[in-house]
């Protein structure tokens, strides 16, 4: 009995396993909606019982000198009573109407057969099959909650597994979840090819930086389907993520070989609306050189009409909520941005996306907008201001056939720079298609702590808007010491 239990299938599980799983308290599990944890430790401990019980009878008594020849025996014998029982196995049985209190069965020569000597005191297959018949049948239902407990085994063995290669994973993108798992952290090192001339970093890095933790976020968390950061119902609702509002300000720009540690997390935003917030340190002080907020809404993949989020994708991402927020001063966000007319002083024509400007869900990245922006800056202000924040706010996508238009007019600084930008402006227009660049205002006269810029980028065709910004731009600390 210490070898099997059968089921009525063809899968068998030992006592030794059956009584591991119940030591270890895996019966306290809920192991399916049909057998409750508690029921399970129940049977379990019946099994354990009836196991030393079955144990505990010697070898002797279990063992027949004699072979019992195998019986057929139809259902009317197997149900018949006890006494008959005995009858059709040839002994006598206490109780029966061939027996009296103390006596014995006897042959025609008055002694005892040698049948009835070596059967006497033995039970025979039969009477064990009926006295335990009950017992068995106790043990073929649980050896199918045994294998219940074994699948729920496995599957916690396969999803250890998982883990560990989520882990394992996470390790190699230098990523983790903090915060009972609702936010994000991943560090990054600033290689070669992400800063500029003056070997900082620049603003697109930082803008790579906060999408590929948003990703690696969703992924990590289990929410990824095998779409662009979309979650599985969204995938089911042919939903994909695009972004309406992006805000970030930069304190400081880390130079090549630095590290930085960039957290975020994802919040509500109104009835049909994400936030997500990034907080960006250096590694080596601790401080936070960076903040940002976005906020994302869901459009048809088929249709590409913006969509509702449906009450599955807001039931899915809810228990990932994280009410905090990156930004100092909220509002930022909130400020209207005026639209440029055809009278902006900086423009910039003959914009096209090129085939690697497109993500997986077929459309210009969001980060690609960031550098047409820049374009129309004239080049002064690069050389002598820094980026110190950027609000974007997005209208429509942009396809790969679309030709674009970069406009910019600076909106604070000093009347003297106003009217020296009025003066080349009409003198030898500042307005410029690519491959071509006219003079600026020289910056090297007029020289404000900070700038402003209201900028648009719009369709060069019939002018339809692509998204409105404004930024803001510090004199770089260079500049301080002249």
């Amino acid at each position: 009995m210490d070898a099997v239990v059968r089921n009525s299938g063809t899968r068998m599980i030992n006592w030794t396993t059956a009584r591991s799983l119940l030591r270890s308290g895996t019966p306290s599990t809920s192991f399916s909606s049909n057998h409750s944890g508690l029921q399970l430790l129940s049977s379990f401990k019946i099994l354990e019982t009836s196991n030393n019980i079955l144990k505990s009878k010697s070898a002797e008594e279990w063992t027949d000198p004699m072979p019992v020849r195998r019986r057929t025996l139809s259902t009317p014998a197997i149900t018949g009573s006890v006494h008959e029982i005995a009858e059709v196995n040839g002994i006598q049985y206490e109780g029966s109407s061939s027996s009296k209190p103390g006596g014995k069965k006897k042959n025609k020569g008055g002694e005892m057969s040698s049948k009835a000597l070596s059967t006497q005191n033995r039970p025979t297959s039969f009477e064990l099959h009926s006295k335990y018949s009950g017992l068995n049948a106790v043990l073929g239902a649980l050896a199918g909650l045994a294998l219940v407990a074994e699948k729920h085994l496995r599957s916690e063995q396969q999803l250890a597994v998982e883990n560990t290669d989520l882990s394992r994973l996470g390790s190699f993108r230098q990523g983790r979840l903090i915060e009972d798992r609702r936010v994000y952290r991943q560090t990054f090192v600033i290689r070669s090819y992400e800063v500029g001339v003056d070997k900082a970093a620049s603003i697109d890095t930082f803008m790579n930086h906060l999408q590929e933790t948003a990703l690696n976020h969703v992924w990590m968390s289990g929410l990824a389907g095998d779409g662009f950061g979309a979650t599985h119902e969204m995938i089911r609702n042919d939903l994909i993520w695009v972004v309406a509002c992006m805000c970030i300000e930069v304190d400081a720009y880390p130079a090549w070989g630095d590290v930085v540690e960039v957290d975020t997390w994802v919040a509500a935003s109104g009835k049909s609306g994400m936030r997500r917030d990034w907080l960006v340190r250096d590694c080596k002080t601790g401080q936070i050189i960076s903040r940002a907020t976005s906020t994302w809404v869901t459009m048809n993949q088929i249709t590409r009409r913006l969509s509702k989020m449906p009450d599955e994708v807001r039931t899915e991402i809810a228990p990932f909520h994280f009410e905090r927020f990156a930004m100092k001063n909220q509002n930022t966000v909130m400020q209207k941005i005026d639209r440029l007319e055809d009278t902006a002083q900086f423009v910039h024509s003959g914009l096209t996306p090129k085939r690697g400007d497109l993500d997986m869900n077929q459309h210009v990245n969001n980060v690609k907008y960031v550098g047409w922006v820049m374009e129309s800056v004239p080049v002064a202000v690069f050389e002598n201001y820094e980026l110190s924040s950027m609000t974007l706010k997005y209208r429509r996508e942009c396809g790969q056939s679309d030709v674009l238009q970069s406009m910019c007019s600076p909106t604070s600084c000093t009347a003297e720079l106003e009217k020296e930008a009025e003066v080349e402006v009409n003198g030898s227009g500042c307005s410029y298609t690519a491959g071509s660049q006219t003079s600026i205002p020289d910056l090297a006269k007029c020289v404000p702590p900070h700038l402003q810029f209201t900028h648009l980028l719009r369709l060069q065709v019939d002018g339809a808007e692509i998204l409105r910004g404004k930024t803001q731009w510090r004199l770089k600390k260079s500049k301080h010491l002249h």
